[in-house]
């Protein structure tokens, strides 16, 4: 089974679509993080998970 780090990243109600859009884009491409879970409150705020996974080494002699 694999193992996620996540980071959940809250966006207030007066965050635009295209600049959340944005923030996720910069977080996947640069930093290898894809969209778990987007949740909009009913205010407007945003709250966002994103995860990506953990890759262990295994050491081999």
């Amino acid at each position: 089974m694999a193992e996620y780090t996540y980071l959940v990243l809250r966006l207030p109600r007066g965050t635009s679509r295209d600049a959340a859009r944005q923030l996720m884009t910069e977080h996947a491409e640069y930093g290898g993080w894809e969209l778990h879970r987007l949740r909009l409150y009913p205010d407007g705020s945003r709250r966002i998970q994103l995860r990506r996974k953990v890759i262990r080494p295994v050491l081999t002699l």
